[in-house]
């Protein structure tokens, strides 16, 4: 079995190759070639355990967080766990990874993806609404799918921003993105979305984090990461009266998300706007790309099917580059 720490598993892909596999992992979701229960929450207060499992052919992947919301204050990250990985065939334990790294690493890729198919090629600016661990991912990813040069932040609780400009300029480095990028931090989201062409949004916020305002919104990609829950949102209702469709990745996500159940419930959002992006995914490729207004959002909430085959291919890619400790173990 392969035990691989989190700056293991960064020395094992690339940026790209995560991508490739979150869009194979969309792939093995439109074929039906998978086994993936609802994703399984215990709670005690405001601290969460959240389970999720996935069967994929060769293997089975299991991912355990704990999300806890004082944890910052303790000087502990806000969410932790592990990822195991066992072989499908037998069910013998193949891996163990770090679950926080791997949903970092996971849904900053889930979003570059999304940029690929949703951003226009020419964008060179993004503003970023959270600057946490998932904000500094997200980033990652856009400027590796968007020749981007100008990046605006915004973060509520984040009086100084200097020290997730540094981080994300070392992450940058050393996933070979090496470009000049400048970092602006702004006063409010309304001056962000002003400058930014692509707007990204990694919050725990209950209320939309963009002013409700048209002509602010217009022409910009939309990417909403966070407030997953069903009384949380990040989008404002002047994002569904300009884009054509709302993307995701699975029907139960207009359950989970507020973002998609409130608009959905107050008829602002019809159900036929609902689009999957294992489907854009796939008719873009067989030259059937779909039509679009100017403005474009991509509303994620996650699926265990990442989580699995991205930790498949860092296993894979970590025996071969001999990465990782290799231990016995005994049955």
């Amino acid at each position: 079995m392969r035990i691989l720490n989190g700056t293991e598993m960064w020395n094992a892909v690339t940026l790209t190759e995560v991508m490739d596999a979150v869009e194979d992992a969309y792939a093995i979701h439109k074929s039906g070639r998978y086994t993936m229960p609802d994703r399984f929450c215990a709670a005690r207060g405001g601290d969460l355990m959240l389970y999720m499992p996935c069967f994929l052919d060769s293997f089975i992947g299991t991912k355990m967080l704990a999300e806890f919301p004082d944890n910052p204050k303790k000087g502990f990250p806000y969410l932790s766990g592990l990822m195991i990985l066992n072989e499908a065939e037998t069910g013998q334990p193949a891996a163990v990874m770090d679950g926080g790294t791997l949903t970092a690493m996971r849904t900053g890729a889930v979003s570059g993806v999304a940029l690929r198919y949703l951003a226009p090629e020419a964008c060179t600016s993004a503003g970023l609404v959270g600057c946490g661990t998932q904000g500094l991912h997200q980033l990652l990813y856009a400027c590796a799918v968007r020749p981007l040069t100008d990046l605006y932040l915004y973060d509520l609780h984040v009086p100084d921003p200097g020290p997730f400009c540094d981080r994300l300029r070392e992450k940058l480095h050393a996933c070979g993105i090496n470009r000049g990028i400048r970092f602006h931090f702004c006063r409010d989201a309304r001056s962000l979305a002003e400058q930014s062409e692509i707007l990204i949004s990694a919050t725990q916020a209950t209320d939309p984090v963009y002013p409700d305002d048209e002509a602010l919104l217009k022409g910009k990609c939309l990417i909403a990461i966070g407030s997953w829950k069903p009384d949380r949102r990040e989008l404002p209702d002047a994002v569904w009266k300009l884009c054509r469709f709302a993307y995701t990745e699975l029907p139960y996500a207009c359950e989970e998300s507020g973002d998609l159940a409130i608009p959905l419930a107050s008829g602002l959002l019809s159900p036929d706007r609902v689009r999957y992006m294992e489907d854009l995914i796939q008719d873009t490729k067989e030259g059937r790309p779909h039509e679009q207004a100017d403005t474009r959002c991509f509303k994620s909430v996650g699926m265990g099917i990442f989580d699995a085959r991205c930790a498949q291919l860092i296993c894979e890619k970590a025996r071969q580059k001999r990465i990782g400790a290799e231990i016995a173990w005994d049955s």
